[in-house]
């Protein structure tokens, strides 16, 4: 019975392959086969006209409109044009038969060919369909499969906090932040509350309110440092909530907190000192080259492409915010055309791309991008990082890579 079935699938699936591929013959050949009939209807019709127009001048003549030597004038026009359109000329014969049978021989025998060819090389006429059972049974790396499971086994045991957990993160990252605050909670309420769990309920609230730090996540990020107090996430978006509230001072002081904890190179530093400077610090380890830096910072490298001179550093002191930034943006723009002298500079472009973000110039930090890229692929560990800052700076990354 069963083998009865697959040949009669077989069958069904080999029937509706010919019918498709009929019908496409039939929409590819229908412009061919009607071309004569098409040109034939255009000169009727264009006939139809002159005359409806010589009877509307018979009309026009008898009730005064017109002179009869306008009607003689117009008449013999008229009947110029109906005699072209009717005049039997063999050179505007159409031949459909010898023009097109090549094509209609292309579309009937060579298009049917190929495709059975292209499918019996590439695809699988041997695998049998898969039921959705089938398929939750194996669901390899689709996602949208691995969710229906998981969601299937919740609902058959919904106190399996293990469940919970592993779908939550997989809910935000596909964008349904209301079933993730779900099952945030739920992992929270079976296993006990962690770091983790926490800060993941919180960034799942902060999507559902468009990136702003309600009251609510505010205190489940107090309670996840109450668990790990040196915990860099919930620091910053704590921080960040601050910014939010109109309290730049504190702000800034929590920022400047967690950049001194973080190490060196850890890679949301970059982004707590934008928010320092945003409200008005200077970078923890400020690049003299960025927006928001203060040239006469101690350490600063000086030397390095695009940073000011010993002379420009002493005459910063001096200036006001209008015309330091003017120096700023000058300093930027050196940076820029010395990379496109060395592009073999990744810090200079990590440092290019960063400072026309915060210049808010986003045109120029993509065509910087595209420029580092081109210098740096990819599929290289430097690509990688100038990709994420490009995402963690909200630029495009759309066609940078080409």
């Amino acid at each position: 019975m069963k083998a009865r079935f697959t040949y009669l699938g077989d069958m069904l699936f080999w029937i509706l392959v010919a019918a498709l591929t009929a019908a496409l013959a039939v929409i590819l050949l229908y412009p061919l086969l009607r071309g004569a009939k098409a040109a034939e209807n255009i000169r009727a019709g264009e006939a139809a006209v002159y005359r409806d127009q010589l009877r509307e001048l018979d009309r026009d003549l008898n009730g005064g409109l017109i002179t009869a030597e306008e009607a003689d004038y117009a008449r013999a026009e008229i009947g110029r044009r109906l005699i072209a359109v009717s005049a039997d000329e063999p050179a505007e014969t159409p031949k459909p038969a010898r023009h097109h049978r090549f094509t209609e021989a292309f579309v009937l025998l060579v298009l049917p060919v190929l495709g059975l060819c292209l499918y019996l090389t590439t695809g699988r006429p041997d695998l049998p369909s898969q039921p959705l059972e089938a398929r939750l049974e194996n669901p390899g790396n689709d996602v949208a499969v691995l969710i229906t499971k998981a969601e299937r086994h919740l609902a058959e045991k919904p106190d399996d906090g293990k469940g919970w957990d592993v779908l939550a993160p997989i809910y935000f990252r596909t964008m349904r932040v209301n079933d993730a605050q779900v099952a945030y909670r739920n992992a929270i309420r079976l296993l006990g509350p962690s770091p983790v769990r926490l800060d993941g309920l919180a960034e799942t609230l902060m999507a559902v309110s468009d990136g702003v730090v309600t009251e609510e996540a505010r205190q489940v990020l107090e309670q996840s440092l109450t668990l790990e107090p040196d915990n860099p996430r919930a620091r910053f978006y704590i921080a960040l909530s601050m910014e939010q509230a109109g309290r730049p001072d504190e702000a800034r002081q929590a920022f400047e907190a967690l950049a001194k904890q973080s190490p060196a190179d850890a890679p949301w530093l970059p982004l707590v000192n934008e928010h320092i400077a945003m409200n008005g610090g200077a970078k923890s380890g400020a690049d003299p080259a960025a927006p928001g830096a203060d040239p006469a910072a101690p350490g600063a490298n000086l030397a390095a492409p695009g940073n000011p001179t010993q002379q420009d550093v002493a005459a910063a002191k001096t200036m006001s915010a209008g015309d330091r930034q003017q120096m700023i943006r000058g300093m930027v723009e050196s940076l820029d055309a010395k990379l496109s002298e060395e592009p073999n500079n990744f810090e200079g472009w990590v440092r290019l791309v960063r400072s026309y973000a915060v210049l808010n110039d986003k045109d120029r930090a993509a065509g910087a991008l595209k420029r580092g890229l081109a210098a740096f692929p990819p599929p290289g560990e430097q690509g990688r990082q100038l990709l994420a800052l490009a995402r963690e700076l909200g630029i495009a990354t759309e066609g940078a890579t080409q």
